[in-house]
């Protein structure tokens, strides 16, 4: 049975240019007929990555690049006190088992290989008995003794979380992919925005007195939003990526809410200091399929005299009672973090639809206890 934990946030963010084009210009995209602030999927994934090492030791996390080969000789020569010409033999004569594409670099992959550090140790417990031997083998010799090394096997077993959390593909070895668990949407602006001009001016601190021009002029485009951001995690793929472990599924689970949900991508941070909290945080688990609730804000929100946020929350919770009543997609759990209006209709009706408001850390511990339940219980 699947077991989906949908995540569902309302986020203000103030003048900013969190994720740019090609062009300097914050991304946007036209939604319910009007341009709408956008933060790429991608943005904010990496974000969460990055703090994930926030949250779990940096050495048990995975690293996308090209370079695994300079990373496992690297390793080899602090490990196992190796000479880095031999570490670099030794490396590059295992890892072609791999059979990934060279890039333009030979001691590159052609394309990012995401991976866990962890399994780089592991493939060095493989051969590091039989160091003092391949280190004399000429390169013929070394390629024959370490051709059964399985590297593949290793490659493919024991995942850090942040690579089952967001998966791998590798086009030349698909017994290499993992089947990502989490699917993040493109933050949207719940309302129609528009791109300002920034033009700065930089003075030159050693020109005298008599000198009031200008060192530096340019321009830097902005805008600002309350952002409706959404992802999802597949419960049940997560822990097969993870091998079926408890312990390590839910630890992941609370630190991809816990990071996704702090995290906030740094373009021209030092510009704008743009980092805010949360204003809304829902979490929702079904059994059926995820439920992106951007709908609600397929008509703009407006203005009305409260700001964008309120009526943002709002629409936000009515469209999470229609999505149940008129759709019949009833959440086996709903759980929330929000500032509970004063009027007290108004708290009701939210109370209603996401749950009464608890502090951020008691959500994510119902969501976590909820969550180990039905892994315990899918595994009976």
């Amino acid at each position: 049975m699947p077991c989906y934990v949908d995540v569902h946030i309302l986020q203000t963010v103030p003048p900013s240019n969190l994720n740019r084009d090609d062009a300097g210009t914050p991304k946007q995209a036209v939604y319910g007929g009007v341009r709408r602030a956008r933060v790429s999927s991608q943005a904010w994934k990496r974000a969460t990555r990055t703090a994930f090492a926030d949250h779990v030791d940096p050495r048990q996390l995975g690293t996308r690049t090209k370079k695994i080969s300079a990373l496992f000789a690297e390793r080899l020569a602090t490990r196992c006190q190796l000479d880095p010409e031999a570490s670099t033999r030794i490396a590059t004569s295992v890892l072609a088992e791999l059979g990934i594409k060279p890039g333009k670099k030979a001691t590159e992959t052609a394309y990012l290989l995401f991976f866990g550090r962890p399994q780089l140790e592991r493939l060095i417990d493989l051969i590091e008995d039989d160091l003092p031997r391949l280190s004399g083998l000429d390169d013929a010799e070394l390629t024959a003794a370490v051709k059964d090394v399985p590297v593949r096997q290793t490659l493919g077993t024991g995942h850090p979380i942040d690579v089952a959390l967001f998966g791998r593909m590798v086009a030349d070895r698909a017994e290499l992919n993992v089947d990502a668990a989490t699917q993040v949407a493109h933050a949207l602006s719940t309302h129609a925005t528009d791109v300002e001009f920034d033009y700065y001016t930089a003075v030159d601190d050693e020109n005298p007195k008599e000198d009031t021009g200008a060192g530096m002029i340019g321009t830097v485009e902005f805008q600002s939003a309350t952002l409706y951001r959404f992802a999802t995690v597949g419960l049940h793929q997560l822990a097969e990526n993870l091998g079926g472990d408890v312990a390590a599924t839910v630890e992941a689970l609370r630190v991809f809410l816990t990071a996704f949900t702090t995290s906030m991508p740094t373009g021209h941070g030092n510009s704008f200091a743009h980092r805010t909290t949360p204003n809304l945080f829902t979490v929702a688990i079904r059994s059926d399929q995820p439920v992106n609730l951007v709908s609600a804000f397929e008509n703009p929100v407006r203005p009305d005299g409260r700001g964008l946020l309120t009526a943002s929350v709002q629409r936000f919770a009515d469209e999470m009672t229609t999505a149940t009543t008129l759709w019949g997609r009833r959440p086996v759990l709903v759980a929330s973090t929000y500032s509970t209006p004063g009027d007290p209709a108004a708290a009701a009706t939210l109370a209603g639809s996401l749950g009464a408001a608890k502090p951020f850390h008691e959500v994510v511990d119902t969501v976590v206890t909820a969550a180990r339940s039905w892994i315990e219980g899918a595994d009976r």
